[in-house]
Parts: C-alpha cells; structure tokens; sequence
C-alpha cells in the first residue's frame, strides 16, 4: 500500500498577525489535506512562544475537527506533565464525544516552555520527565474503563479509550511505548540526532499488547515540495529563519523566504548555522523526486509506518502546494503494512488505551 501521512500543525503566525487568521489558516489547510488523503491532523502544543497558536491545544482540535468530517485529529502532542491527567481525560473523552472515531491523544514529557511558563502552568516544578509513566498509568485509567471502587471517574472519557500515542526526540518514550505496545512517534523534525537509535530501539523492545501486535513507527519530519530543487530550497529559508530566531531566543513567526540565509539582515554565525543545521538535519526539501528520494531513503533507515509532515511557509498557497506534491509523491511510494497493525483503522482502534 501507499505510505501513510499526516500533518503536524503548530499554527505560526505572521508577525504583528493576530491568532485568528494563523488557525483560520489550519483549518483550511485541514479541509485540503482531508481531500488529499492525509491520516491524520495533529497539533502541537508550545506555551509563551511569540509566534506560534497553539497553546490551547484541545480547543484548536475541536475546531479543526468541527471544521472537517473525516480526517483524524488529535495532539502531536499534549505535554502530561503541564496538565492533571483527569483534565486530559475528560478534554479528550469531550472531543471523542463530539468526534466519535477521528480523536487521536498524542503524549509528550517535554514542558513546551520555559521555567517561568511551566511555573505559570501550575506545573510540579519538583517533577522531573521521569515521572511521566505514573501521569500516563493514570490518564490511561480515566481513559479506560471503570473499576470497582473506583472514585474518580472522566465523564466524559471513562471508557472512550481515546487512541494514545507516545511522542518523543530521545529514547525514553521509545522505550516506554514499545513496554506498553503503543504507536511511538519520534521528533525528528526538530531532534533529528537519535531518530536511528530510538526507532531501532522501539522495535526491538515492542511486546504486543491488546492495543497493537505489531509496532508502528511514525516519524516527524520538516518537508517541503516545490517545482524544482532550488524553489523548494528558498521555501525552505522561512523554517530556517524560524529555527535561527528560537536559538536566539527571539520571536518565531513566519518571515518571507530570502535568497540565501547569508543574505539576512542579521546573518548567522558559524555556530549558529551549525545548530540550525543539526536541527533540521532530516529536513526533506526539493522537487517531487528529491522528495520522493528523501521519503525512500528515511523509509530504508527507520523502516516507518507514517510520516508526519511538518511544513511552514511564508506564502500560505506554497504550504498548499507542498502537502498537494507530498501526497501525490506518498501514493506512490509503496510500503509494507502488516494486517492489523494500522492503529487508525479497524478492531486495533477500538481498544487503544
């Protein structure tokens, strides 16, 4: 079969631009990858980051979804740590509600800000990401369905086993998936440096579990398509600007592509063109064919069950026709599917807690 893919969607903003028209801007981008035949619509959550929409992440993916009919949306993903997991239940178990069967929980340990933020969130400041197992047991007991003498209960949630996948950029959430026998999705589109390890990992470690028999392997990369190899790589200017903005620890919002990154008005050093380099090290960017390329090879490394597409752009058309290329480009690259093991279709989904 084609290779499966979706977006991950973290709703920049333009500066001076007001949030309105950034998520005006996703869900049309939605309702265009619906069509082309996306699995899924997943949206981030970063908190006091200048730039980018996506603080309240379970309010944008009830109106993604309200704003769409058949494609999966869900968290790429919530931040545990920064909520009370019966929030989380209830939030989701709501969506599923609303949304039945196009809800997906997406679970990181990171905070998704800084000290002061996560300060702000009400966050334990004494939890370390350690601590994630324990918040995840018990999101996964609100999720699931009752006990006897059960207390506290999700209503909504208690018993929708809204589908949970474990996102993450090292090997930790590699390992803790593949114990539980739940999907894994791995950050390379920003941490690219332990993609080989981390997926190797995760498959050697899976024990089957009553969510999945197989495991299945997403992983999160910077894409963007173009006409040509050069078009794409002026594109790709505006993720490298952003990238070069946050090691400075400056705003994040789109800016116009440039010629080259030497060109800009405050050009990198040859330490900062290191680190944005290192961070988009998986980035797959050019004409049709390079990026058909770039999917085969990282599908030969990882051996992926999907891709998740993270593609900004200054010019909302070119985002357009970008994730329009990706699509054709992924229906024709083939790969192999176990029977059952797609978390996003048939029995497999209805037991995924």
């Amino acid at each position: 079969m084609s290779l499966p893919i979706s977006v991950l969607d973290l709703v920049a903003m333009r500066p001076s631009e007001p949030a309105a028209a950034a998520i005006a801007r996703s869900v049309n981008l939605a309702k265009h990858v619906e069509q082309w035949g996306y699995r899924r619509y997943w949206l981030a959550e970063h908190h006091s980051i200048e730039g980018l929409a996506c603080s309240a992440t379970a309010v944008l993916i009830g109106h993604v979804a309200a704003g769409t009919e058949t494609i999966r949306v869900g968290s790429g993903g919530v931040m545990l740590p920064n909520h009370a997991p019966l929030v989380v239940a209830e939030q989701f178990g709501t969506l599923a509600a609303l949304y039945p069967g196009r809800i997906d929980l997406g679970l990181g340990r990171a905070p998704g800000g800084d000290f002061d933020t996560m300060r702000a969130l009400r966050r334990d400041l004494t939890q370390s990401g350690d601590g994630f197992p324990e918040l995840l047991a018990e999101l996964r007991t609100y999720l699931g369905p009752g006990t006897p003498g059960q207390t506290v209960k999700a209503i909504p949630g208690q018993g929708s086993r809204v589908p949970i996948t474990l996102l993450g950029s090292s090997d930790f959430s590699a390992r803790l998936a593949a114990s539980l026998g739940l999907p894994f999705a791995f950050a390379a589109h920003f941490a690219p440096d332990m993609l080989l390890h981390s997926s190797g990992l995760y498959r050697s470690l899976f024990r089957p579990s009553e969510t999945l028999q197989q495991p299945w392997l997403m992983v999160g990369v910077q894409v963007i398509a173009s006409d040509s190899d050069a078009a794409a790589r002026r594109l790709f200017t505006t993720p490298q600007q952003r990238f070069l903005r946050l090691i400075r620890n400056q705003p994040v919002e789109l800016l116009p592509p440039v010629d080259s990154m030497d060109n800009v008005d405050d050009p990198w050093s040859a330490l900062e063109r290191a680190a944005v380099e290192s961070r988009l090290g998986a980035a797959i960017v050019g004409s049709e064919n390079t990026v058909k390329a770039g999917l085969e090879k990282l599908l030969a490394e990882t051996a992926a069950d999907e891709i998740i597409a993270v593609t900004d752009t200054w010019d909302p058309e070119a985002r357009l026709d970008s994730y329009h290329r990706l699509a054709k480009v992924a229906a024709s690259v083939e790969t192999r599917i176990l029977a059952g093991t797609d978390p996003s279709r048939g029995l497999a989904n209805r037991h995924f807690v």
